[in-house]
């Protein structure tokens, strides 16, 4: 392993150390940051969503935005907003920036806001610019939304529309922990309300030079014809699911998954491969990835939901009937 291969896996370490029992969602968010992508994470309360994303920024010493998403939030409370001001007797507009235009932004129960507010996240999003009048501002170099949300509440929310979803690189279920990590998450919040500055004090920063690092690396990963291919048939499953052998699938999948699904399978199955330390991607680094980047680009049938089944038990099956190469 090269050095910033070390250091962003050292950053999982630390960040897991904080959060016990979600190491997945800790590897998917730091993969969100090396392939400069987004991630939503769906999970029940209490369950560490909000507590991962500020760990992280507490690592890696980034800039940290909040945003609370509310019914009642406008616009510029996300992007900012231009104020009159006088100066030296001269009527001027000042730009004041937004929680927006920090390096890590926490969008908090995102489905929570109006279509307005999401649109407005949605160009930030998807153009990294944010457009105030006539003037567009460029947000870091480093920037990520990372998004939570609540999947059982349905009073006072409005669901995402597919095109926001589809921003979203990945998307991670967050489950509750096991026996033993919950009995660890106890011990951990107790040391912290002992001693709270040497739980701090306890980890080094991870400089965010390795991340830039990990992208201009990511470029030169090699990915072979048979990965290729792989990525394309599990991807085309998802549009013509009759052809496969398990034929529930037909019935469960409406709408398949667009072109940037195939994109978001290869960058994350690289990012993947990257931090094992190989230089090149193998078909298990795709299925690693596959849950993420899929379940929320399916659009399930009234019979799937029906049958209670989920996105993620789609895409489990996608993976039984789809054959490497």
């Amino acid at each position: 392993m090269n050095q910033a291969q070390s250091e962003l896996n050292r950053l999982i370490e630390q960040v897991g150390q904080s959060v016990i029992g979600q190491r997945d969602v800790v590897t998917a968010l730091v993969i969100g940051l090396m392939t400069n992508g987004h991630v939503l994470l769906e999970g029940l309360p209490g369950t560490a969503k909000t507590r991962s994303i500020k760990k992280l920024a507490e690592q890696l010493q980034a800039p940290f935005g909040r945003i609370q998403f509310t019914p009642d939030l406008l616009p510029s409370d996300v992007t900012g907003t231009e104020i009159y001001q006088e100066v030296e007797g001269k009527p001027q507009l000042h730009f004041q920036h937004g929680p927006i235009f920090n390096s890590i932004v926490l969008a908090d129960e995102v489905n929570r806001a109006p279509a307005k507010v999401q649109a407005a996240l949605l160009e930030a999003m998807a153009e990294s610019t944010v457009t105030i009048g006539k003037q567009t501002h460029a947000l870091p170099a480093l920037f990520m939304v990372l998004a939570t949300q609540n999947p059982i509440e349905q009073e006072g929310t409005y669901p995402l529309p597919e095109a926001q979803m589809d921003r979203f690189l990945i998307k991670v279920s967050v489950d509750y922990p096991e026996r033993e990590a919950e009995r660890e998450i106890i011990r951990l919040v107790r040391a912290e309300e002992h001693n709270h500055s040497a739980t701090q004090s306890a980890f080094s920063p991870v400089s965010t030079e390795a991340i830039f690092q990990a992208r201009a690396e990511l470029c030169q990963m090699t990915v072979s014809e048979i990965v290729e291919n792989y990525i394309v048939n599990l991807v085309m499953a998802t549009r013509q699911p009759e052809q496969l052998t398990e034929q529930n699938l037909a019935k469960w999948i409406t709408v398949g998954a667009s072109p940037r699904a195939s994109i978001a399978l290869d960058k994350c199955s690289r990012a993947y491969a990257w931090l094992q330390g190989r230089d090149y991607v193998e078909p298990d680094d795709v299925r690693a990835v596959v849950p993420w980047v899929l379940s929320h680009r399916v659009t399930l049938s009234y019979q799937a939901l029906a049958e209670q089944i989920t996105a993620d038990e789609v895409v489990n099956q996608l993976l039984d009937c789809v054959a490497i190469g």
